[in-house]
């Protein structure tokens, strides 16, 4: 009788236990309940805001929004669209402040650098006080005093293979507002593999260029560059300068084909290409080849599935810094403060100058010097530059002369040295270069010497 009131009373006991247990999960399914029910409001309205312009927008977008072809169906697109801008500098800034002010859902802008004096003449969304600050923050700083209505994603990284598509994917339209070929290349092929368009410019001297790759069946950057040019014959705006209004012409453009893509207008540039020359006030259309059947990457059968070395594809960095050359021996170089040395002893020697003529009005050594260009080597075979020769005949035969080439930053210098020991191998003659050129010296011998 004993064993079965102890069993009657543990089935009361597991019966309690199943009964709480039951209990428990009523309750918990009421909880779940509330909140999927509460999520769906949430959702709801979120649907219901991203569908709608508030009076803000209405008042903010009027202009545009009186314009048949864009709307307020034009508007909601631009408001639940999100653009990546690569490079917060000259092409960067206008597309980044337009994208902005025309009220784009969710701005990203990724770079690297910080901000220098040397920016300012043309990546007008930086400023004085910003010098040394990150440039996507800066950048997000001014759009967001001027509309803060918009979503900002500063990114301050350097864009690579292992980073690019999950950064893209996140967004709907990307600009490409950089300055070197490696990311080019990076840049499309991302975008090909994430199915997003890519508004690509660019901008050097007083020539600007844009075109939209990956776009309603359009070729893309490989379909027509498939091999990357030598990375000797490449310039960039650190290199060859460029007119500040240029690239805010190009940037301004990028945005506007943005608006359009993201609006429902769709682009005038998919498969052509704008050139626009300031210099004779010029716009240009060619017409670009349609898309590569066999390309690598947006072909019938893409052999490039994944993103590559960009920078060893190129031979050359995915950087807009000024590339730093080591071609010579080092027996082959001084250093400023040795070059400072051969002048304080007055030692007999040719300063040969190679920068282009134009930049000996910016600054000069305080040594006289022959100016021949860079440029002007190799035009006359195996021979040496005949300015160079007169120069030489000052000094007599058995006469050890040497000659210091220096350039901006010591680069081309190297290069005409190298040169210069071919053309006068067997000569009595010693040719070497001043280490990192004029910036060298700024930095070693004469702080107060102009850098451009």
């Amino acid at each position: 009788m004993a064993d079965i009131k102890e069993l009657q009373e543990a089935l009361l006991k597991k019966d309690e236990e199943i009964r709480l247990l039951k209990q428990k999960v009523e309750e918990a399914n009421a909880q779940l309940r509330v909140v999927t029910t509460a999520n769906a409001d949430v959702v709801s309205k979120l649907l219901e805001t991203s569908s709608k312009l508030s009076n803000d927008d209405i008042m903010r977008y009027s202009r545009q929004l009186i314009l048949p072809d864009l709307g307020v169906k034009g508007q909601i697109g631009l408001k639940n669209s999100s653009v990546l801008i690569i490079g917060a500098g000259g092409l960067g800034c206008p597309a980044a402040i337009y994208l902005a002010a025309a009220g784009i859902g969710r701005l990203g802008v990724v770079d690297y650098d910080e901000v220098e004096l040397s920016n300012l003449h043309r990546q007008i969304l930086h400023t004085e006080s910003r010098v040394g600050l990150s440039k996507s923050l800066s950048i997000a700083r001014s759009c967001h005093s001027l509309n803060s209505s918009v979503e900002y994603v500063p990114y301050q990284l350097q864009l690579d293979s292992s980073n690019a598509l999950d950064i893209i994917k996140c967004y709907d339209i990307v600009l490409d507002a950089t300055d070197n070929v490696a990311t080019r290349y990076l840049l499309n092929d991302a975008c090909v593999l994430a199915g997003k368009p890519l508004v690509s410019g660019s901008a050097l001297r007083f020539e600007g260029q844009l075109t939209v790759y990956n776009y309603e069946g359009g070729p893309c950057y490989r379909c027509l560059y498939p091999r990357p040019p030598p990375p000797e014959t490449v310039t960039n705006c650190s290199e060859g300068g460029v007119v500040g209004v240029v690239p805010g012409i190009i940037g301004s453009i990028q945005a506007l084909e943005a608006i359009k893509i993201a609006s429902g207008l769709g682009s005038s540039y998919k498969q052509r290409l704008l050139l626009f020359d300031a210099l004779d006030g010029t716009f240009r259309t060619p017409k670009l080849r349609p898309r590569n059947t066999d390309c690598p990457v947006c072909g019938d059968k893409p052999s490039i599935q994944q993103l590559i070395d960009y920078e060893q594809f190129c031979g050359a960095r995915a950087s807009d810094k000024d590339k730093d050359l080591h071609v010579l021996e080092e027996n082959c170089r001084i250093s400023p403060k040795e070059y400072a040395e051969m002048l304080k002893g007055g030692e007999p020697h040719i300063l040969l100058d190679v920068r282009p003529a134009v930049e000996l009005d910016i600054c000069r050594l305080p040594q006289p010097a022959l100016n021949i260009p860079y440029s002007s080597f190799g035009k006359s075979g195996t021979t040496c530059p005949s300015d160079l020769s007169q120069a030489m005949e000052k000094y007599g035969e058995d006469e050890k002369v040497p000659i210091v080439c220096v350039c901006r930053r010591g680069n081309d210098s190297q290069l005409v040295v190298r040169e210069l020991k071919e053309k006068l191998a067997g000569k009595n003659v010693t040719v070497m270069d001043i280490k990192r050129g004029l910036y060298g010296w700024q930095k070693q011998v004469d702080q107060s010497f102009p850098l451009y």
